[in-house]
């Protein structure tokens, strides 16, 4: 933002005040000057001003700071549910692929009812089926202790109250929740069992990207898998395996699993590919090859283990594959 005083030429008399400082500010969107003009951070010859202000050209603009944009406040929606297990203190959900969990910090938008990325969310769900959930979150993510991937489905905790949200997040500290996921990867898995012990940072040059290749803000992150399945198909090799990490780092198992050569099948942010061919010589009279597609990521947080945050009652939580990855293997399975 171009903090400052800036001189209006003749030549741009009958502009509206919004659209010239738009051009004049580098990088800065209309609606970001609009909020700035709504804030009283700008002044036109020392006074409040409108957006749709006529210039009449010579007037003498000042900008006297960056505009913030209102938090985003999460908002009740109607949305279908898949409740696995509920009490006073705790739900559990089934959540689908493609649900963000909770919209990103800051908007764009004045009114962050009407910001696109807080719609369709999780707790936008959560809100309009239950009268309270925990407020330790804020009111962005209210009732969420933990975190799922938009493309992964499975089981997620969801804290009813302040009190079993803070046992719950000791629980996850202190690793004594078990989690279990089903995932399905490219290529042969040789070992049947193995240990993924790799610590994980923020990759450099990709920032929505993670690594195990970097060393700077690397965290510590445990994966061991176990081999269910093993499927030689006409579109190649693929390996089912279940998975159970005992930390919880964003995209750890997808991070993992691509380290070792074998990325998660449809995430092709960690080197998948988007469209899956029947494998085999190419000419160019030959016709193009047969090839499938998943526009999720194969993998789903199928088990959760752990003691009631109250009573200390063990849970154990199952969640059975999605239809569309039981539809993806029978594909694959398919003769031609």
């Amino acid at each position: 933002m171009s903090v400052g005083t800036h001189h209006v030429p003749q030549e741009a008399a009958g502009s509206r005040l919004d659209a010239w400082l738009t051009a004049q500010l580098e990088n800065v969107s209309r609606a970001r000057v609009q909020l700035l003009l709504s804030q009283g951070l700008v002044r036109v010859d020392g006074a409040a001003a409108k957006p749709s202000l006529k210039l009449r050209g010579g007037e003498t603009i000042e900008i006297l700071g960056d505009a913030q944009p209102p938090p985003l406040r999460a908002i009740a929606e109607s949305i279908l549910l898949n409740i696995v297990y509920e009490d006073d203190d705790l739900s559990v959900i089934n959540k689908p692929a493609g649900m963000m969990v909770h919209a990103g910090a800051g908007a764009t938008h004045a009114d962050p009812e009407k910001d696109e990325r807080n719609r369709g969310t999780l707790v936008n769900a959560l809100l309009g089926h239950y009268q309270q959930l925990s407020s330790t979150g804020g009111t962005l993510r209210p009732g969420i202790v933990h975190r799922l991937d938009k493309q992964t489905s499975g089981l997620i905790i969801v804290a009813r109250n302040d009190a079993a949200h803070l046992k719950l997040a000791e629980m996850f500290s202190r690793r004594q929740m078990r989690k279990t996921y089903l995932a399905l990867v490219h290529g042969n898995l040789k070992q049947d069992k193995g240990t993924i012990n790799a610590a994980i940072s923020r990759d450099a040059i990709r920032r929505t990207r993670m690594t195990t290749r970097r060393e700077e803000g690397a965290r510590a992150a445990v994966s061991h898998y176990t081999v269910l399945n093993r499927l030689d198909t006409r579109f190649g090799k693929f390996t089912m395996v279940s998975v159970r990490i005992e930390t919880g780092r964003t995209h750890q198992i997808r991070v993992h699993l691509s380290s070792i050569g074998h990325p998660v099948v449809g995430d092709t942010l960690y080197g998948a590919p988007a469209q899956i061919a029947v494998p085999g010589p190419r000419t160019k009279s030959a016709p193009a090859p047969e090839t499938i597609s998943l526009d999720r990521n194969f993998l789903h947080a199928a088990e959760l283990e752990f003691a009631h945050p109250r009573t200390g009652e063990p849970l154990q939580l199952q969640a059975p594959l999605p239809l569309e990855l039981t539809g993806f293997i029978e594909q694959l399975r398919q003769k031609p």
